[in-house]
């Protein structure tokens, strides 16, 4: 099993613990007090008419600019990639060859295995259900919008876009706990024997929200699956694949494909990932990686829906990183600019939070959000106060099915598109709204 990075309300920094005790371990009177501080608090903060904005994972505008040398580096002189295929015109379905070769070496996937799409990776899970819904998962499956009663399995936290795509084309969603290791496998192991639950969403490595990577016998359990449903698929979303915070200190995830091909299982995933937050979100590539079974059959679909990609962005990313090695470059200069972000949210919620007793959060290694867990009841009533003070956090809930989080305690935090100083107000706006959401509990 990984080192466990989700702090319990046990750890505190030295200089806090010497300042504040618990807030269970106050009296009434000291949390009505305490309580009191931090409403004044709050009318100072809002005084202020902050606008800011840690509701989505975006990237801030100093990582774009990163990227900007992109813009120029194919001309009307360059549109030919190594292969011969012109990028300007119609054709190649699954992608530019020579794109294709480079995503090969980045996720270590053979050019065989991979179709490249357009900007969204979200675009292409959407796809991939819809197509299941009007035509079938796979040769000779029934098409889901014939079945009723179908099911769709929701680690959960997890990421509310996967979510919100199931439950719109009519699926009941069911909650999956996330441990310190991935998703509970008892429990998924479980509900794989009733063929009307059709999939999984997954996000295998520094998963949103908690930053989780699943562990070795996580993915080899997920690899292993005997599911009741032949068109059962693991929608396995590596959107965080190269997105590591420290350049030394990284998690690795087995290869859920060649485990399944070891398995006897190579049609159960279905890979996906993007360089939306390598490039630009707006305009990069994403992948679909998928057993050649898989492969063929959702090419043979796809031949309905488009002529091809926008192959001469994938011709820029080619001719703008040249190798993985300049991706990995790339990406060092990009967890110098959020390594500081991460650090001052988690510095705050150590230096606030932690000592009074009141919050749990992860310490993620990569990825792009902050999981944090106050006490039960209390998420909605912080980013309430949070958003009337004018800083918007994501919703309360958006990390479980249908936006509810039957306990009320999981914030996501997204620290990546404030400046530092921005980021630094809003999180000790964040800390005061939380803490008066803990202590009105407290008082009741």
């Amino acid at each position: 099993m990984r080192e466990s990075r989700f702090l319990n309300s046990d750890y505190y920094s030295k200089e806090g613990s010497e300042e504040m005790k618990k807030i269970s371990e106050m009296t009434k009177a000291e949390c009505e007090q305490l309580l009191a501080e931090n409403c004044r608090a709050y009318d100072e903060w809002k005084a202020k008419n902050l606008k800011l904005d840690m509701s989505r994972g975006k990237p801030g505008a100093d990582q774009l600019a990163l990227s900007e040398e992109m813009l120029s580096c194919v001309d009307a002189g360059h549109c030919i990639d190594n292969t011969g295929m012109d990028s300007r015109n119609y054709g190649g379905i699954d992608g530019l060859p020579e794109a294709k070769k480079l995503f090969e070496e980045l996720f270590n996937k053979p050019a065989d295995n991979i179709i490249l799409g357009g900007n969204s990776s979200l675009n292409m899970m959407y796809d991939t259900i819809a197509r299941a819904y009007t035509h079938g998962m796979c040769e000779g499956c029934t098409p889901w919008c014939k079945e009723e009663g179908l099911k769709f399995l929701c680690p959960s936290p997890g990421y509310d876009r996967h979510f919100a795509i199931t439950e719109y084309f009519g699926f009941e969603l069911i909650t999956v706990p996330m441990k310190e290791d991935g998703p509970d496998m008892d429990m998924v192991e479980e509900l794989v024997k009733d063929e009307k639950v059709k999939g999984i969403w997954c996000v295998p490595k520094y998963s949103n929200p908690d930053g989780i990577s699943y562990s070795d016998e996580v993915v080899r359990r997920f690899a292993r699956l005997k599911p009741a449903a032949k068109d059962f698929r693991i929608m396995w979303d590596n959107a965080y694949a190269v997105h590591h915070l420290y350049d030394e200190d990284q998690d690795e995830i087995l290869d859920i494909l060649v485990e399944c091909e070891k398995a006897g299982n190579p049609d159960l995933p279905l890979i996906f990932a993007s360089t939306s937050k390598i490039t630009f979100p707006g305009s990069g590539v994403a992948m679909l990686a998928a057993s050649k079974k898989n492969l063929d059959f959702i090419k043979k679909q796809m031949a309905y829906q488009t002529i091809g990609p926008d192959k001469i962005n994938q011709l820029r990313h080619v001719r703008f990183f040249g190798t993985v090695d300049g991706i990995k470059r790339h990406m060092s200069k990009q967890a110098a600019i959020l390594r500081p972000k991460f650090e001052a949210v988690l510095e705050l919620l150590d230096k606030e939070l932690a000592p009074l007793g009141i919050a749990e959060y992860t310490r993620p290694k990569g990825g792009y959000f902050i999981s944090v867990n106050l006490p039960k009841g209390c998420a909605k009533r912080t980013v309430a106060l949070a958003k009337e003070a004018g800083v918007v956090l994501t919703g309360a809930g958006a990390t479980f099915p249908y936006g509810k989080d039957p306990e009320d305690r999981n914030i996501r935090l997204a620290p990546s598109f404030p400046p530092v100083a921005e980021l630094t107000m809003a999180m000790e706006l964040f800390c005061v709204c939380a803490k008066i959401a803990a202590l009105e509990a407290a008082v009741k």
